[in-house]
């Protein structure tokens, strides 16, 4: 399991196989590539910094539909591994809405 932050170092998702996960163990989403996207298939965001789950701003993925892949089910809560610290502001990068990590 890869476990994923937002650039304030708040953990923020999991990432299993294939399949992107809430905190709560709810499937949100899944891997394209090298980036995330949401259940319904539109562009949520990458990894930046080796466990910074973050959207780019300009993304060229953000108007593309990569189809709904069906929900993947519950991995279940695997706890909170506390905060990781802030890497600040990385360019041409913003932190997730946290409305679309549920």
């Amino acid at each position: 399991m890869e476990r994923l932050f937002d650039s304030k170092g708040n953990h923020i998702a999991n990432a299993s196989g294939e399949r992107l996960y809430a905190t709560t163990g709810k499937n949100i989403g899944r891997r394209v590539s090298n980036f995330f996207v949401d259940i319904s298939g539109k562009y949520l965001g990458e990894v930046v910094s080796s466990n910074r789950l973050l959207r780019r701003s300009n993304s060229p993925y953000k108007n593309i539909n990569y189809g709904n892949a069906g929900d993947a089910g519950n991995i279940g809560n695997a706890g909170n591994p506390g905060n990781s610290g802030s890497i600040g502001t990385v360019s041409g990068f913003v932190d997730l809405d946290k409305n679309k990590l549920r």
